[in-house]
């Protein structure tokens, strides 16, 4: 689940939550903006920090902010700074150029959740919050997106607004934990 301070994350974790992200939805759900866009590496360690304060027991992913990942060297001081703010891993949205930064990254000890389907970044490009591999082609291009995250160096993907069915084929295929949200049931985790 997602948590933005350490009152929520200590109901979290005394509840037996697995795995608690600090997204870039605090964005939206914290500050009043219309989209994850606005928010900073800063922002993100901030509410990292007090998350970390109220865990004892789930894993603290925290999200690489809009561009924060566009290239290795600026993944790198990014991540370090979540790191330190308490975070044990982090995670970033799409492939392509990002099978780079990942690799980077997991070469240097950070473990990396990649992100596909609906990615809230990308809200421009996709013209609003919409179901993503529908048809036949993107279902081919998130199958072969996952599989490359994968061979980068993530440690876990997350599926966003994914069809089930294929959900459940990637989930199956995978090596490495797939957590759904809204992609069905298939996943290795909610």
């Amino acid at each position: 689940l997602t948590a933005y301070d350490a009152g929520f994350a200590r109901v979290l974790d005394r509840n037996g939550i697995d795995l608690v992200l600090v997204g870039d939805s605090l964005g939206m759900v914290v500050q009043g903006h219309g989209s994850t866009l606005p928010v900073s590496v800063a922002d993100i360690a901030y509410h990292t920090a007090a998350v970390a304060r109220g865990l004892q027991q789930a894993l603290l992913v925290a999200d690489l902010p809009f561009q924060a990942d566009a290239a290795p060297g600026r993944a790198l001081d990014a991540s370090v700074t979540l790191l330190q703010a308490g975070a044990q891993m982090v995670k970033l949205e799409g492939a392509g150029t990002k099978l780079e930064v990942i690799g980077f990254l997991a070469q240097r000890d950070i473990p990396v959740c990649a992100h596909l389907g609906l990615t809230p970044q990308s809200v421009n490009l996709f013209g609003g919050y919409k179901v993503q591999g529908r048809g036949d082609a993107q279902a081919r291009r998130l199958r072969e997106d996952a599989l490359a995250l994968e061979q980068a160096g993530a440690a876990m993907l997350l599926l966003e607004c994914v069809p089930s069915d294929l959900a459940s084929e990637i989930a199956r295929t995978a090596r490495v934990p797939v957590i759904g949200i809204g992609a069905g049931a298939g996943t290795d985790g909610q």
